[in-house]
């Protein structure tokens, strides 16, 4: 009997002595799928020892190839002058040329997000848009004949060739940049003297006495070298205005003549003539009520004569103040006119430049 109570006495003693320890590991368990409470880890990112030796070859690629690139540009400036030049005047006008199309495509972007009109954009922005879509143009006519094969090749010689006629101000040298205004100018007051001679032959229709009078004499001033004044161009309103020289009752040959004033092609037909002069002379009319609204002060001396180029006037050789005094006498006459009376103003390209003084050359 004794040795039967031993016998089960020892399991009992087992089970006592394992229970505990099975419950203390459970315990163990438990609390280890509990997170312990720890201080928040640090939100920097250490890059592994692979990443930064992947950003210091980086680094180091880009400092190679800007060196490489300095001393290539320094051999072609010692080797190749006349080259280098060429090539930096391009590189720079391919860097303006972008951030003009950046800028439009912001102006734009406003434009569309505050239904803004043209008319109702800035000075500045307004120019800025209406160079951009003439010099846009020019460079889409060079792509176009660019696309067939092998054509490129030869395009790249016509620019080089005629810098003028295919490239935008934005690729010419300084030098280029006086001559070909200068020939642009040339090329625009060839037509001063039969604009004038056409306004002689309609002073003989116009059907009021006193508006022929001042008509006839305002020819005759221009033709003997005399500069008009603003008094003697604004008096002239009415007959700008209806027939016969209105825009809508311009004859062809005139409309050539002004076409070619205003440095636009002459070779359409008459009704694209007239829709190309009238928009021209709007936008014109629309920039000149908000540059009088903005001030002749308030911009610089190259955008001054920028300004006066553009309606005109060779500013090329002309001092800054005498610039300003013409312009000045443009936007007199301007911010005058009705949009029925824009004729006059078109007109006003040839009436108000042509004797200027310091421009007779």
């Amino acid at each position: 009997m004794a040795l039967s109570r031993v016998c089960w006495a020892r399991p009992a003693l087992w089970r006592s002595a394992v229970i505990p320890g099975s419950f203390v590991t459970r315990r163990l368990q438990l609390s280890r799928s509990v997170p312990a409470w720890r201080a928040p880890r640090s939100s920097k990112l250490h890059l592994s020892p692979k990443a930064d030796e992947r950003k210091n070859l980086i680094s180091y690629v880009v400092t190679k190839t800007r060196a490489i690139n300095g001393t290539y540009h320094r051999f072609l400036g010692r080797q190749f002058p006349r080259f280098y030049a060429l090539y930096t005047v391009f590189m720079k006008g391919i860097q303006m040329l972008w951030a003009d199309a950046k800028k439009a495509r912001r102006i734009k972007a406003n434009m569309w997000k505050h239904n803004i009109k043209f008319h109702q954009l800035s000075y500045r922005e307004m120019e800025h848009l209406r160079q951009f879509r003439r010099d846009i143009t020019k460079c889409l006519f060079v792509g176009i004949i660019s696309i067939p094969p092998f054509a490129n090749y030869l395009v790249f010689l016509l620019m080089y060739l005629f810098p003028r006629q295919l490239l935008v101000k934005h690729f010419w040298t300084p030098k280029q940049q006086t001559d070909f205004l200068d020939i642009y100018h040339s090329l625009r007051k060839q037509s001063h003297s039969e604009i004038i001679t056409y306004l002689e032959r309609a002073s003989a229709t116009v059907s009021d006495e006193k508006l022929r009078w001042h008509l006839t004499d305002l020819c005759t001033k221009v033709q003997s070298g005399t500069h008009p004044t603003t008094h003697d161009i604004l008096a002239l309103r009415d007959c700008f205005s209806t027939h016969p020289l209105g825009l809508n009752q311009l004859q062809a040959l005139q409309m050539k003549a002004l076409s070619r004033a205003v440095l636009l092609t002459p070779y359409l037909p008459a009704p694209m003539l007239r829709w190309r002069l009238k928009t021209h002379t709007t936008v014109i009319h629309q920039l000149d009520m908000a540059l009088a609204k903005l001030g002749i002060g308030q911009l610089s001396a190259q955008e001054v004569k920028s300004a006066c180029y553009l309606r005109g006037l060779n500013s090329t050789h002309i001092a800054d103040d005498r610039c300003q005094t013409w312009l000045g006498e443009w936007l007199q006459i301007s911010c005058s006119l009705k949009e029925a009376e824009l004729s006059l103003l078109l007109h006003n390209v040839v009436l108000l430049s042509t004797n200027y003084p310091e421009t007779r050359r």
